[in-house]
């Protein structure tokens, strides 16, 4: 992971969630907020909430005494996250990174994360934090995409800017968001931090768009794929985004469009 493939800022935010949320995220945040949900948890802690999507999702079905503290690296994102949710006051917004949380030991029974760990440039720390954090027999709730070649539309648009840009193909996709997929190095470093029991579970979803401009728009404008193609050449940002639809209308068609995503959905108990 490059230093760059951390800095969510500017319109990146605001994009994310209007296009990323519901084409690849709100599925797997309703599936993450009903497991968390069947703990039953007192004291929840969300690392690398983004723009709160499983926040959105979770909140509503916690006890009224029970305590959230929502957290993110990226102050815009927590910000943008905080501005969504109605009022709460179960919830606390903390920016935190999750390689030195800024919590007690054992202040949470549960920790949850969707789609962040792939950003953790140390996993094995990382997931040390959360069972520093976590008390006995707590948990940690997290997914992580799969290949990229199992989540359709972020492969057709990386294989779209290979072709415009074949001297420096953009890769944050691929070597990012879906760079974090063996399953037998998940469990290896887990077991590595201390994690006593791991169980791992591959889930497919539809991601679905009105017209294939709307996933090319949302990788290639409401990601940090926008940083890529815009350091590559600052003035084709649209035109990047418009090849990419007409790759997607190629393999899917003019109209609305579905695609296969796939991620792993992971539960390790302290």
């Amino acid at each position: 992971m490059l230093e760059t493939d951390k800095v969510f800022a500017g319109s990146i935010p605001e994009n994310y969630d209007r296009h990323m949320v519901p084409l690849i995220f709100e599925p797997y945040a309703a599936d993450l907020a009903r497991r968390a949900a069947a703990f039953a948890p007192s004291a929840v802690l969300e690392i690398a909430a983004g723009t709160g999507v499983v926040t959105r999702a979770l909140a509503p079905q916690l006890s009224p005494d029970a305590r959230y503290t929502v957290s993110d690296l990226n102050r815009p994102m927590l910000d943008y996250a905080a501005s969504r949710q109605p009022p709460d006051s179960r919830i606390t917004w903390r920016q935190a990174d999750a390689l030195a949380l800024p919590f007690d030991d054992a202040a949470f029974d549960l920790v949850c994360c969707q789609f962040g760990a792939m950003f953790f440039p140390d996993r094995v720390k990382a997931y040390r934090e959360a069972k520093r954090v976590l008390q006995p027999g707590g948990h940690l709730l997290f997914s992580v995409w799969d290949r990229i070649e199992d989540n359709i539309f972020a492969d057709d648009v990386t294989n779209a800017l290979a072709r415009m840009f074949p001297s420096d193909p953009p890769r944050f996709l691929a070597r990012t968001p879906h760079g974090y997929h063996d399953t037998a190095l998940i469990r290896r470093e887990l077991m590595d931090a201390g994690f006593s029991d791991v169980a791992i579970e591959t889930r497919a979803e539809q991601s679905r768009a009105a017209s294939p401009s709307i996933p090319a728009m949302a990788y290639c404008q409401g990601t940090l794929l926008r940083n890529e193609i815009e350091s590559r050449d600052a003035d084709k940002l649209q035109a990047a985004t418009d090849y990419a639809t007409a790759a997607i209308a190629d393999r899917h068609g003019h109209g609305a469009v579905a695609a296969k995503i796939q991620a792993h959905v992971i539960v390790a108990v302290v």
